[in-house]
């Protein structure tokens, strides 16, 4: 989460986009985005070029001898007419054209991208404002398209793309994605889980790039991600690029839909689908109608991952608090099916004020296993109470923090056998969970541990009262006395 100076710069830079004319806040952040984009091509050019020097061996330029004028460093001096120039007759279509194969995920969704900046002075007074911007830290540049969607959010209806970066990381973690694994999306916004999850590889396993098929897997065919929005899909494939995936598999799908015939294709999902809205019967595929007539998307979304995993593929999936524990028969449908047919392994309650200051629903996280055979055996629960910030609309960083604790006992799943159902976290058998109709809500299990408190008796405390009366009393007369002295 960004805050304090860089913020202010970012909104004065979201200021001269709108009174200039871009007030569509998804435009405003394509139109960043392709900037952003320019300036950090040049960065990972000029870190090539370091790199190279220093080892003594040649790289592959991402800019030819004959187009270094294109690159951020060089056009951000010029004169602003003659900037204004470069960008949007040179710079903009070679960004558009770096994967002219037009098989890429890039180049699909960069066809019908356009510069929309309309003067050189605004144009001038962006780049500065952009080139003033630190993007050092680790977590910078996600934090920054976290604050950017963000405000799309003030439009009511794309809140889904919002996901707070450390809630990614923290079930990133949990799962551990592996060199070997196909990871998806069903729901993708600007790929915050898929750019994780390579952070974490590269983190974690960064030997993979010296095995030739790993690191082909990798760049071509290890991220998958789904959206219906052309401007996420075009944000999603630079955030990627920028992170150093070549091609990733990023379409434009309807997960739901009857025309999506995906099965047991991935081996993780990564996801917050869409809490909001219901679809007709005859749009969404008679598959996920089988698991749960239903047309409410957090419901189907469920059934959507189930038939897109392989067998021993994984989720997590963050879910309003709404499926755990509704009444109704495809709420108690979908959670039957996760239960009994799969492997149910986590489920952590996440507190409501994880998601604001754009939505205050209470959310959890599920983690379970494909099997198609049962295996749910005992389910761990965890009761997160902090997520280290301010659970009101601020969302300012306070100490509290349970997401680290979260991730080391999760990874320690046979050391929370003895813990009891007053601690934060605890097992629950599956048996007790099928008498309780499926119902998932942590606070069907966790049990309150009251304290009984003994006070004094009431004369004890009238006498109390007396004598602080009386040292009151004395204190006003020597008050009077220094006065009058």
């Amino acid at each position: 989460m960004i805050t304090g100076e860089l913020r202010s710069k970012v909104d004065r830079i979201w200021e001269t986009f709108w009174t200039g004319g871009i007030t569509n806040p998804l435009e405003v952040i394509e139109q960043f985005t392709y900037l952003l984009f320019m300036k950090q091509l040049d960065e990972v050019e000029l870190t090539k070029e370091s790199d190279a020097e220093l080892i003594g061996i040649p790289f592959d330029a991402t800019f030819p001898s004959d187009k270094q004028h294109l690159r951020w460093s060089k056009f951000k001096n010029e004169e602003a007419t003659n900037m204004y120039n470069i960008v949007m007759n040179e710079a903009f279509p070679f960004i558009k054209n770096l994967h002219q194969d037009g098989e890429s995920a890039y180049a699909r969704y960069m066809g019908d991208a356009i510069f929309k900046i309309p003067t050189p002075q605004m144009l001038s007074k962006i780049i500065d404002g952009i080139d003033q911007l630190d993007m050092s830290g680790h977590d910078a540049k996600g934090d920054l398209y976290e604050y950017l969607l963000s405000k799309v959010a003030t439009a009511g209806t794309n809140g889904q793309f919002r996901t707070p970066r450390h809630i990614i990381k923290m079930m990133v973690n949990l799962v551990k994605p592996t060199p070997s694994d196909i990871i998806v999306d069903p729901a993708m916004g600007s790929a915050g889980f898929l750019v994780e999850a390579q952070e974490y590889l590269r983190e974690n396993h960064a030997d993979l790039f010296l095995n030739a098929g790993l690191k082909e897997h990798f760049n071509n065919h290890m991220f998958y991600g789904f959206d219906m929005d052309r401007t996420m899909l075009r944000i999603g494939a630079m955030n990627m690029m920028l992170h150093g995936v070549d091609n990733p598999n990023i379409e434009y799908k309807d997960s739901l839909s009857e025309q999506n015939t995906e099965k047991e294709k991935y081996t993780l999902v990564l996801a917050n689908p869409p809490f909001k809205g219901s679809l007709d019967y005859e749009a969404v595929s008679t598959d996920l109608l089988k698991v749960t007539k239903t047309k409410k998307t957090e419901l189907l979304f469920l059934a959507e991952i189930i038939r897109s995993l392989k067998v021993g593929g994984r989720s997590a999936t963050i879910i309003p608090d709404g499926v755990l524990f509704g009444s109704s028969k495809a709420h108690k449908e979908i959670r039957k099916e996760i239960v009994e047919n799969q492997k149910l392994e986590a489920v952590i309650s996440m507190p409501s004020g994880v998601f604001k200051p754009y939505a205050g629903v209470s959310t959890g996280v599920l983690i379970f296993t494909k099997t198609n055979a049962g295996g749910t055996d005992k389910v761990w629960f965890y009761d997160m109470k902090a997520d280290g910030f301010s659970l009101d609309d601020k969302r300012q960083p306070i100490e509290e923090n349970d997401i680290p604790d979260i991730v080391e006992r999760f990874g320690k799943l046979d050391e929370e056998i003895e813990r009891k159902r007053t601690e934060q976290s605890f097992f629950v058998p599956v048996s007790e969970i099928i008498d309780n109709g499926y119902d998932l809500s942590i606070i069907k299990y966790k049990e309150i541990e009251y304290e009984t408190v003994e006070y004094d008796h009431p004369t004890v405390i009238l006498s109390r009262i007396n004598e602080l009366e009386n040292e009151i009393q004395q204190g006003l007369v020597e008050l009077a006395k220094m006065l009058e002295e």
